[in-house]
Order: structure tokens, then sequence, then C-alpha cells
């Protein structure tokens, strides 16, 4: 070898171990810089919410609220729907106009209507809301009373349906992971707002068929024609009533 590819093979080494120290400080730094921004994530989704609740508490408060909201989505609907197959029945009756047949169907579809107040675990019971209670404390109160009643004719869940509702809720988990803590109480903030809407709406008919009940018990102690008036008002005065007249033309999904 000669002197010139001697000192060529020098400078390389040289030069290699020149490189080396710089690659690693370049490492370094780019891993530094990860784990940098992978803290300022964690600090963003870690951070305090404005209620001063914790991210745990809030993803509990998120689970409570979709739970709740399912639940009262069924009494809603099966109260709704009783109104308004109560007011097709009265609807169809008309064509009756002999008042000894149409008198028996009037009953008939008060006490269809009725019955579901006598059902105790058909309709969740709601409280009323305070002067004084915020929003979100009325609705909370009101999560709280509903999680304590128990729906009877459930039954035992197979071992499919918990599979099921266990999928989904490592599919809600999965998505509230990827979500701030602000964001999270943004989104628990607008379900108690629906929450409370849902609520006003289904305490609006619920009251209805309470009215309902009260007054065709009162009737009885009248006889046929005037209790028959009676009864078509009723029926009438609910079908104009500012709670059912809100909710009768919503579509089903």
């Amino acid at each position: 070898m000669g002197k010139h590819d001697m000192k060529r093979g020098i400078s390389q080494r040289s030069s290699d171990a020149g490189e080396s120290p710089k690659h690693y400080a370049s490492t370094n730094l780019v891993g530094k810089f990860t784990q940098s921004v992978r803290r300022i994530v964690q600090d963003v989704k870690d951070e305090g919410s404005p209620s001063g609740m914790s991210r745990e508490e809030l993803l509990e408060t998120n689970e409570r609220l979709r739970a709740v909201r399912l639940r009262l989505e069924e009494s809603y609907d099966t109260a709704k729907k009783a109104l308004v197959n109560l007011m097709n029945k009265y609807g169809d009756s008309k064509s009756q106009r002999n008042i000894f047949n149409r008198y028996p169907m009037l009953k008939l579809m008060i006490k269809d209507v009725i019955r579901l107040e006598t059902q105790y675990w058909t309709l969740v019971e709601i409280p009323k809301q305070e002067k004084l209670e915020t929003v979100p404390a009325f609705v909370l109160r009101a999560c709280s009373i509903m999680e304590k009643s128990q729906k009877s004719g459930e039954g035992v869940k197979t071992s499919a349906k918990l599979a099921e509702e266990a999928a989904e809720r490592r599919e809600r988990m999965e998505r509230l992971e990827t979500m701030t803590t602000a964001q999270i109480e943004q989104e628990n903030t607008q379900m108690i707002n629906d929450l409370y809407r849902l609520l006003k709406k289904y305490t609006g008919l619920r009251n209805l068929i309470r009215e309902l009940k009260s007054e065709y018990g009162n009737s009885k102690i009248y006889p046929i024609f005037p209790r028959y008036t009676m009864l078509k008002d009723m029926i009438k005065d609910i079908m104009h009533d500012p709670d059912y007249m809100e909710v009768c033309h919503e579509v089903d999904n």
C-alpha cells in the first residue's frame, strides 16, 4: 500500500470517527423531540376540566349519560306511542255513529293508555326539578334515580349479548381515548343538555297519562250519556295539549 493510500485510509477513518458523535447527537435530538411531543399530547389529554372533574370522572359520567339516555328513550317512546295510538283509535271510532257501540270503544282505548301507570316497570320515574337546581345537577340526580330503579322483565343476559355490549363499550372507550379532557367534557355537556330536553318532553307525556288515569277514574260515578261526553273530552284535551302536540309528529327511527 502506498503512502497516498495510507493517508486516504487514515483520513477516511478520521472522518467516520468524527461523524459518529454528530450522528448520535442527531438521533438523540429526534428521540427527545418525540418524547416531548408525547408528553405535550398526554398533558393536553390530562389537563384539568373547567368543572374540576378528573379525566376518569368525565369518562364515567359519559358512560352513565349514555346508559340512562337509552333507558329513558325506551320509556319516552312507549309513552308517546301509547298516546299517538289513542288518537288514531279515537279517529277511527268516529265512523261508529251508535253511542252504545262507541262508548265501550272509548273506554277500552283509554284503558290501554292508563294501564302503563299500573305497570311500574314500563315507565321510569323522574324527579321534579327544584327551583334553584341547575340543569347539570338535575340531570345527574335523575340519572342516579333511574340507575337505582331495576327494570323488571329484562331477564338474564346471554353470553352473546354481554360480549356485544363489551365490544361496544371498548369502541366507545377507544374513541374517547383519542379525545382531550376538554373535548370529553364538552361532549358530556352536550349530552346533558340533550338529556334535559328529553326529560322535559317525557315528563310532559307522563303527566298527561297520569291526568287521564285520574279523570277516567273520577268519571266512573256518572251514567253513560254524560260520561260518554267526558271520555271524548279527555281524549281531545290531550290531542290539543302543547306537550302532546310538540312530539306527536316526530318520526320514529
